[in-house]
């Protein structure tokens, strides 16, 4: 059954046990959307994708850049989603215009990295096909001070917590745990889930629990603030 929320309900759904803000919606959307969602996703022209190390990807409603998106018009089955995660204002009034599908297969994941400065600091997950554990890691400190000397080096000293996203289900992400921390996903093939899954008690799965991983697609959509005409482009003048 699909989870209807509101903005006005939106902190009911807060990760109480991770620092602030971590939102899980599990089963977000029904089986039957999952399943459409998908389909679009792979009758996608083979052009959209983009093979990365680890995983590949599609770009829609323009391509993020320092100097400004030049923005498309998203396809109407994204669309729908990007309007409904809007209407929990989540993006500081605005609406979402970005949404970048990965594909992770089996034993592939992403490093832990930031989101970085050309999107609104939130991001919203929607997952398909495959659960996954999102890790959240401490920053390895760049300043000289004394701090640097107390920051854990190694990935797994660094590694604060996971969150276990469940197909179908809506993650979202802002504020200091979005600002402060890196987030990745290991390259597995299966998760045992221990007491660093911070959301447990919000999932269908139990501690303990040993979960194979098969191929996961992922919806992230975005607010990008920094939108250029077209006309800039194609030398068009008044």
């Amino acid at each position: 059954m699909q989870t209807e929320i509101s903005a006005a309900v939106l902190e009911n759904f807060l990760i109480d046990k991770a620092p602030r803000a971590a939102y899980y919606i599990p089963e977000y959307i029904t089986a039957a959307e999952e399943e459409y969602l998908l389909r679009q996703v792979y009758n996608a022209p083979k052009p959209k994708w983009t093979q990365l190390s680890g995983r590949k990807l599609q770009n829609w409603g323009g391509l993020p850049h320092p100097r400004g998106m030049v923005s498309e018009k998203l396809p109407t089955w994204l669309q729908i989603y990007t309007d409904r995660i809007s209407s929990l204002d989540v993006f500081g009034g605005n609406c979402a215009n970005h949404v970048l599908v990965n594909e992770y297969n089996p034993g592939e994941g992403i490093m832990p990295h930031e989101d970085g400065p050309l999107y609104f600091p939130t991001v919203t997950t929607i997952s398909l096909g495959s659960h996954t554990l999102l890790d959240f890691y401490l920053p390895i400190t760049r300043d000289s001070g004394e701090e640097n000397n107390q920051v854990p080096m190694t990935e797994e000293q660094r590694h604060v917590l996971s969150l276990l996203l469940e197909p179908r289900s809506l993650f979202i992400l802002r504020e200091d745990l979005y600002k402060t921390y890196l987030h990745g996903i290991r390259p597995a093939t299966e998760d045992t889930l221990d007491h660093k899954v911070a959301n447990l008690d919000q999932c269908t799965a139990q501690p303990g629990d040993r979960l194979t991983r098969t191929t996961r697609v992922s919806l992230t959509i975005r607010f990008v603030p920094k939108v250029l005409k077209a006309a800039l482009f194609l030398g068009k003048r008044k």
